[in-house]
């Protein structure tokens, strides 16, 4: 059995365990981690894709017929269903047949395009649909022995784009020069990888997103992108790859703060200490057994302790999306296990500049086990 009949096998279990009989997914990392279907249009083209797993009849992919090649070559499903742009009813020739079949229904509330779920408030009464959300968000929380040696692989590839960054920040450089030297040392590193130890030949080894980075008066910018400013002597510089690390479709985040020679502004100084000392607090905390808003507390008291606002959240799960359960922050009470994988961060904010450190990690037994790795301290990171 392959790791995503596994995974269906497992989510049509859970599924009778909740008296649901089909659930329509159209998130593409469910889509991509339920069946292996990726690289397809999405809807920002108007084209949706569905795919449908049932109890009693199987697994079915709805997807244009501009991507059935690819849907062929790697949809771990029963029946694949192409469709052309304004032939017949297009997605929705193949869906009434599924509703009609289904006693209740599990939907992605969140993560439904708005013209399937308006077709299918229409076509199916309220009280037989149900969120699928739940039931995908608690399989997704612990991380399989595949899925974390490919979080391994991501850490590599991570680590290798801020070594990259860190090289070509320099005085009289241009901020998108770092973003091409990192988006190139990791592309170069994925591509080592991908060719030594997977056999996925269709999987891109590029990296992903726009450079976050942001230096001299920007430096408060959280999301600022990599631009053509010319960065200075005596400037911070800050590197974020929580968009960019997507090795085979696994996300981390990392982040580094930088000082190009030296650093000009020495106030700068206690609140770049004050938030490596707020990760340390975070991770000090980070063990199996915490509530994850117990990972947040230890992080904003030593923020708030210094003086400074109460911070945004300390961190958050991550996999193959972005943002996944649970979030390191007030409220979420979810009891931490092994084989979660979290980017953890250490930020504060002032009225002139900001610093920020991040870092991914695997929930072990005993704590937890380092993906990324770059100096952080003081004297480390000031770049000459």
């Amino acid at each position: 059995m392959t790791i995503f009949e596994n995974r269906l096998t497992t989510l049509k279990s859970k599924l009778q365990e909740n008296d649901i009989d089909t659930a329509i997914i159209t998130d593409e990392d469910n889509v991509y981690y339920l069946c292996g279907y990726y690289d397809y249009l999405h809807m920002e083209f108007g084209r949706p894709t569905l795919l449908i797993i049932s109890i009693d009849h199987g697994t079915l992919l709805i997807t244009p017929t501009i991507d059935l090649n690819t849907a062929e070559e790697t949809a771990c499903v029963d029946r694949i269903s192409a469709w052309n742009d304004g032939m017949g009813d297009e997605w929705r020739e193949e869906l009434p047949k599924v509703l009609k079949k289904s006693r209740r229904i599990a939907i992605e509330p969140d993560q439904m395009p708005p013209v399937v779920r308006r077709y299918i408030d229409i076509e199916v009464s309220y009280d037989k649909i149900s969120s699928a959300t739940p039931i995908l968000s608690t399989m997704r929380m612990i991380k399989s022995d595949e899925e974390l040696k490919i979080a391994r692989d991501a850490g590599k590839v991570a680590t290798a784009m801020m070594a990259a960054g860190r090289e070509a920040i320099s005085n009289g450089v241009a901020e998108y020069e770092v973003a091409l030297a990192t988006s190139n040392a990791g592309t170069k590193k994925a591509a080592e990888i991908l060719e030594s130890n997977y056999e996925d030949k269709f999987m891109s080894p590029n990296t992903h997103f726009l450079q976050i980075m942001a230096s001299g008066d920007a430096i408060t910018k959280t999301h600022h992108r990599a631009s053509t400013r010319i960065m200075q002597s005596g400037e911070p510089v800050f590197l974020c790859f929580c968009g960019m690390t997507n090795f085979h479709k696994f996300k981390l985040g990392f982040d580094r703060t930088f000082w190009i020679d030296r650093i000009a502004d020495k106030s700068q100084i206690q609140i770049y200490e004050v938030a490596i000392a707020s990760q340390k607090a975070a991770l000090d905390v980070l063990k199996p057994g915490v509530t994850a808003e117990s990972v947040h507390a230890a992080y904003a008291t030593v923020i708030q302790d210094a003086g400074f606002d109460y911070p945004f959240r300390c961190g958050r799960a991550t996999g193959f999306s972005f943002l996944e359960n649970p979030q390191l922050v007030t409220g979420d009470k979810t009891i931490l296990k092994p084989g979660m994988v979290f980017a953890v961060d250490g930020s504060v904010s002032g009225e002139t500049f900001r610093a920020q450190v991040g870092d991914s990690v695997i929930m072990t037994d005993t704590g937890w086990e380092p993906l990324t790795a770059h100096p952080k301290a003081i004297d480390e990171i000031i770049i000459s």
